[in-house]
């Protein structure tokens, strides 16, 4: 999903950047999630969450001004804040455009759905209700007042501060956890696919929580290496195997969450032909760079200036490297990546020159490292 707050109507969705189909198609039915994730755990469950509650158009009509309180539109739909009538809750209400993507619109209807409605966790986003009328489909979430991570990276309006070297690294840092729950606590595991600043979204205290799950997928079971299926999600953060095969893994979300993590770090665009004119490739970019150390610092966006710490650059350059290797098997899990970021996301009360950070874990291994091992 797009974020909670304004952001461009201008460019197309691009979740199906590639529509090259290598192998079987294997997009579930909803009753397939369903029971697939029965079991799920439920990792630090929002308090009183119940299965999502069905809603009636009229009652979201009434919650969103008969839908006049937009906060956001894009090329999957309208997102409307709301209210709604009974408990006084904050909602966004997400409509999307099921009449212009026929059946795949119904599809990620039923997917995210399906997801949010079994799966909790502090880094999710939490899933209040749903609506289905007539044509129409309709998905209420949790309202975050703060949007989308892309409102604070890129779309600065005047006078907005940037994001700080900490408040990156925590928002990372929630990222990887949110990504590992899907990865390592459930079973099957879900891929998330469509990883991106947009689907990033923060609560007041800029904690961040997944969101559009509408591309989820779930991933391989038993001695399975990957699942294959359409090439969908946005391009510029597609894991290369991924985007050549059709071959999903779970490791591809480690990849994009690679391209995310760089992003923080520099402040640009995973793809920008305008302002990158003559480097649009974020990852083409930096892999130039990552080879060498002199330039590390070339990196960093200059709206942070000198308020980071030295250590934790190195590690968080480090991090962005390794998942976004090119051979899947050297690629970190994301737990190694959570047990990397940790210390970054904690601000510390002492001189940001004299910081200390214990190793990288065993799974994380630099090119250095690999080298020598």
């Amino acid at each position: 999903m797009k974020c909670f707050s304004c952001f461009s109507s201008k460019k197309k969705d691009e979740r199906n950047a590639s529509t090259t189909s290598a192998g079987t198609n294997t997009e579930e039915s909803s009753s397939t999630y369903a029971s697939a994730l029965s079991s799920a755990p439920q990792e630090n469950p929002v308090e009183n969450s119940p299965f999502p509650k069905r809603f009636t158009h009229q009652a979201l009509a009434v919650a969103t001004n008969n839908f006049r309180d937009v906060i956001g539109e894009g090329g999957f739909g309208i997102v409307y804040k709301g209210i709604l009538e009974r408990t006084g809750q904050e909602v966004a209400v997400k409509q999307l455009k099921v009449n212009l993507k026929g059946e795949q619109g119904k599809n990620e209807f039923n997917a995210e759905v399906m997801f949010l409605g079994r799966l909790y966790h502090q880094n999710l986003i939490n899933l209040v209700g749903s609506c289905a009328y007539g044509e129409q489909r309709l998905i209420v979430y949790e309202y975050m007042p703060q949007g989308s991570l892309k409102d604070h990276l890129f779309d600065l309006k005047p006078g907005q501060q940037p994001l700080d070297w900490f408040t990156r690294m925590r928002i990372a840092f929630g990222v990887a956890e949110g990504l590992e729950y899907l990865h390592e606590k459930v079973k099957p595991p879900v891929i998330f696919r469509d990883l991106k600043p947009s689907n990033i979204l923060l609560d007041e205290n800029f904690n961040p929580k997944l969101s559009d799950f509408g591309l989820a997928k779930l991933g391989p079971e038993g001695d399975e290496t990957h699942v294959t299926t359409q090439v969908r999600g946005t391009y510029g953060y597609h894991a290369p195997e991924y985007l050549a095969t059709g071959r999903l893994k779970v490791k591809s979300d480690v990849y994009t969450f690679g391209v995310v993590l760089l992003e923080l770090i520099s402040g640009k665009r995973a793809i920008d032909h305008v302002r990158q004119a003559n480097d649009p490739n974020l990852v083409t970019w930096g892999r130039r760079i990552f080879k060498d150390k002199s330039r590390h610092l070339q990196l960093l966006d200059p709206l942070i200036k000198d308020n980071f710490s030295p250590e934790g650059f190195i590690r968080a350059v480090a991090v962005a490297e390794v998942c976004l290797y090119e051979d899947v098997s050297a690629r970190p899990t994301m737990t190694d990546v959570v047990v990397a970021l940790g210390p970054l996301a904690v601000r510390p009360n002492e001189n940001l020159s004299s910081i200390s950070l214990p190793p990288l874990p065993d799974g994380m291994n630099t090119p250095e490292e690999a080298s020598t091992s």
